[in-house]
């Protein structure tokens, strides 16, 4: 009874004012190591954008920083140069995201049988995601030389025309940079569908193919409703990267021939560093957090729904 009672007295001193007050003290001790950095190195340089973006900042001014106001975006809506940009940015995103689904959606379901040597099929699949940005634009660089590039060496042992200079043509650049986004992207994209695919008990497959259903009708009604929630978080999340990608298409073409490649992040870094305009360079910024605020908003309003309807 002793150690009844004892219990009860911890139990209602928990609950009490004091107990609870003891208890955040101690949460917020245990997360605080986790928290600083967030604050220091995320929430605070985004803070300092946004008032950055209020004022007139520009490098190698002597005169004193001014408040502006929103003059930046007044500027920026009349900048035709900047849409563009964004134009470029989101055709980038859609062009790199949604092959990348569907290529990876194939390589998933083909990783996810059971073949021979499929660890290594599966570790080989991984590669692209274990190099930096930076290598795989030098590496691309070099395939799609004009003179001496693995693709034009190809076409020519093909007979397929002498090559051209895939980086450098008004009409190539694009979709040349759009193919090794795909390339870059697509390990993470299969690794993620692979894991909802993993999801997905085998006992279902089993009776619907012993009910007759094909392999169509199986993935339709038993893998994709499993599947649909890890698609769209990894369609969102890819669609949100691929807006703000820069080392890759920087490497590749540094937003050219002729602006063709330049995408919103490009268009603000040579605003702030080739240009000094740190101010309206932040004012991109915030434009750029406002759109991926915005489509976060839709996927997660989209969860909330599918999850109220479930």
């Amino acid at each position: 009874m002793t150690a009844v009672a004892e219990a009860r007295s911890s139990s209602a001193g928990a609950r009490s004012p004091a107990g609870r007050r003891t208890a955040d003290r101690g949460t917020w001790f245990l997360i605080l190591p986790a928290l600083v950095p967030i604050l220091v190195l995320s929430v605070g340089p985004l803070l300092y954008g946004i008032l950055l973006a209020f004022t007139d900042a520009q490098s190698g001014r002597t005169a004193a920083t001014r408040w502006t106001g929103a003059l930046n975006f007044q500027d920026l809506l009349h900048d035709t140069l900047f849409w563009e940009s964004f134009r470029i940015g989101l055709v980038w995103a859609a062009g790199v995201s949604v092959p990348q689904f569907l290529l990876a959606l194939g390589l998933a379901l083909l990783l996810n049988q059971d073949l021979r040597l499929r660890g290594l099929a599966r570790a080989l699949a991984i590669v692209p995601w274990a190099m930096p940005e930076v290598v795989v634009g030098i590496m691309w660089r070099l395939v799609y030389n004009p003179d001496a590039g693995v693709l034009n060496e190809t076409l020519r042992d093909l007979g397929l025309g002498d090559g051209r200079d895939w980086l450098s043509g008004l009409a190539t650049a694009l979709p040349a940079v759009i193919v090794v986004g795909v390339w870059a992207g697509l390990p993470q994209t299969t690794i993620s569908l692979l894991a909802g695919l993993q999801n997905v008990p085998r006992e279902l497959h089993e009776a619907a193919a012993v009910d007759g259903a094909g392999a169509w009708r199986r993935f339709r009604t038993v893998t994709w409703p499993a599947l649909r929630p890890v698609a769209l978080a990894i369609t969102a999340l890819n669609l949100i990267w691929n807006l703000n990608s820069f080392a890759l298409v920087y490497v590749l073409t540094s937003g050219g021939p002729g602006g063709k490649t330049r995408l919103p992040m490009l268009f603000a870094y040579e605003e702030a560093f080739r240009y000094g305009q740190f101010g309206y360079a932040a004012a991109m910024g915030c434009v750029l957090v406002a759109v991926v605020s915005i489509l976060l908003a839709v996927f997660l309003a989209g969860r909330l729904r599918g999850g109220d309807g479930a």
